[in-house]
């Protein structure tokens, strides 16, 4: 593959300018274009990141032959859609979280990737970041005995005027799928399969979009995964992962995380700190270009099969909230 891979941003909205700033500081990653439905909206967006080409239409930059990679960064109910117009034009996808709305929209996008034999990826900044690296580099290396229990908890405080993106359920809005899909990655990358029982509660707030929630999964040898998400609640975002032998502390996980202590009887044993560079959805892109460049259809550290599996975990614990959402009506 050439030197410079270039990428292209469908949509325009905060994370995607979030992510053209990312880009921004990758010398072998270029931004050559980007799209909006509206195209006035487009050339603003290039206009103000430098971006050589702006497009009115998301299938003109699926078209584009000089495009290697596209960012998705439209609400989940799209992600399919938008996701599919690429992938058929031969273009490689980073997809941001969460995956799509529901299981099944999340096996097809996985088909049509291995029908059509391009790259996939969910954008899961977790994955990424160096201090999570290494902390599951403890872990193997049996720092804290078997890992029996994770505690993770991911909430916000917002504030949200009517319509918000994030309470509107006709857009996949609530805690579940945009904040709760940090913490059951987060058990799934720990663990590393399947929970064989899943159970949860949450409020469904008047909006109609759950505003916070708890999950308990269950794993087959008894491991569990004990996980709070909230989008009105401020809380501490921490994670803890105990073993037989000792636990890790990370704080601040899921901001960007760049603090772990491990401890030992009770006493702190070690602390690892790992600083980050940029808005750390630069990791996520040099991933990408990491396996573009390797000849590899999906990632090792965010695999397609496992972001199915976590929409999976998410279907069923709000079926018995009676969550559902527009695209479900689709089936």
């Amino acid at each position: 593959m050439k030197n410079k891979i270039k990428w292209g941003i469908l949509s325009t909205g905060h994370i995607s300018k979030k992510f053209a700033d990312a880009l921004a500081i990758l010398p072998d990653a270029e931004l050559a274009a980007v799209a909006s439905r509206d195209l006035e909206t487009a050339q603003k967006f290039a206009e103000k990141f430098k971006v050589p080409k702006a497009y009115g239409t998301y299938e003109e930059l699926a078209g584009d032959p000089d495009i290697d990679v596209i960012y998705i960064g439209t609400p989940h109910t799209f992600h399919l859609e938008n996701s599919m117009i690429c992938m058929r034009k031969g273009k490689a996808v980073l997809c941001e979280k969460a995956f799509t709305i529901n299981a099944a929209e999340a096996r097809e996008m996985v088909r049509v990737a291995r029908e059509e034999n391009v790259f996939l990826m969910e954008a899961m900044i977790t994955r990424h970041v160096p201090l999570i690296k290494k902390v599951l580099g403890w872990i193997k290396e049996g720092r804290i005995g078997e890992v029996r229990m994770v505690r993770a908890s991911r909430c916000a405080r917002g504030v949200f005027p009517p319509g918000a993106r994030q309470m509107n359920p006709e857009l996949g809005g609530g805690s579940l799928l945009d904040v709760g899909v940090y913490v059951i990655s987060f058990a799934s990358m720990i663990y590393q399969k399947s929970p064989v029982e899943t159970v949860g509660v949450s409020h469904i707030g008047d909006w109609g979009s759950d505003e916070q929630g708890i999950a308990v999964l269950k794993y087959g040898n008894g491991e569990i995964a004990d996980l709070s998400f909230a989008l009105s609640t401020a809380a501490v975002n921490e994670a803890y992962i105990f073993g037989t032998e000792g636990y890790l502390k990370i704080e601040d996980v899921f901001a960007v995380p760049t603090k772990a202590s491990l401890v030992i009887n009770k006493a702190v044993a070690e602390v690892l700190e790992e600083p980050i560079i940029g808005n750390a959805l630069n990791y996520e892109a040099e991933e990408v270009m990491r396996c573009l460049r390797a000849g590899l259809k999906e990632s090792p550290l965010m695999p397609l099969d496992e972001s199915v599996q976590i929409m999976e975990i998410m279907d069923n614990l709000r079926k018995p909230w009676g969550l559902v959402y527009s695209n479900d009506k689709k089936e």
